[in-house]
């Protein structure tokens, strides 16, 4: 599985058939591909119609876009929620380090797309990035409404062990990419070693999060990801497949 890679991005305009050959080829069974904001939502719905049932869409609107969004914006994107190719509301969150919209947007926008996915009865796609307490707190606020069952993933997971238990506690997925093979990500590795079986998902983030800042990546790096979280848990890496495999259908059935 890959929980989350933007094959809509354009880098991927030359190729993109073929990258997602290659991943049915290596064994990857479904692609979760996110919106950043309405054309790319739009496109990842295009993308799941196209190459059903290897890729899944998720629309939303990702916090470095929210300053753009007006209300009929608003009123398209949920639109786009309920559409039957929609899986998931994503990318969503908060992202307090680059700040490309204003802390207080990316909060409304944050809590509206929560609002649109729990009417919804979909699960979220959580950006979270220098923003570990609000996103933990927003999150947990939201898993305990009444009536509510909470379904998510932490993206790119970059906060700590204390952190994913918590919210994998309250029924959320924790979902790593290729940086938790890096020695200086001691929160996320720790937390991938502690964490209970089915409770995590592999992502690539694709085309971000490559193995250097030159080359492009794509959805077969979740094998990397596979065999690191085992390397991490003393396992052996096929020991991982049921359960990453049974996590993400519970999350987009």
């Amino acid at each position: 599985m890959d929980s989350h890679v933007h094959l809509q991005h354009e880098r991927f305009d030359a190729d993109r058939d073929e990258v997602i050959e290659r991943a049915a080829e290596a064994g990857i069974e479904r692609l979760l591909v996110p919106g950043w904001d309405l054309p790319s939502s739009e496109a990842a719905l295009r993308l799941a119609e196209r190459h059903a049932p290897l890729v899944d869409a998720a629309v939303g609107v990702h916090p470095h876009h929210a300053a753009a969004m007006d209300e009929a914006a608003w009123r398209r994107l949920a639109e786009l929620v309920v559409d039957p190719r929609c899986r998931a509301v994503g990318e969503i969150g908060l992202d307090l380090f680059r700040n490309l919209s204003a802390p207080e947007v990316q909060r409304e926008a944050f809590a509206r797309q929560l609002a649109l996915a729990a009417d919804a009865g979909r699960p979220v796609l959580v950006h979270d990035r220098d923003a570990h307490a609000e996103v933990s707190a927003a999150l947990l606020g939201w898993a305990g409404r009444p009536g509510h069952a909470a379904r998510g993933v932490l993206h790119a997971f970059s906060g700590d062990a204390a952190m994913a238990g918590r919210l994998s506690g309250a029924g959320f997925l924790i979902s790593f990419a290729l940086p938790v093979a890096f020695r200086s990500a001691a929160g996320p590795r720790a937390a991938a070693a502690a964490l209970p079986v089915g409770r995590f998902l592999v992502e690539t983030d694709a085309p971000y999060l490559g193995p250097d800042r030159e080359r492009r990546n794509e959805p077969v790096t979740s094998l990397r990801v596979v065999a690191e979280l085992a390397r991490l848990r003393q396992v052996e890496p096929s020991s991982l497949v049921a359960p990453v495999r049974a996590a993400y259908t519970a999350l987009v059935s």
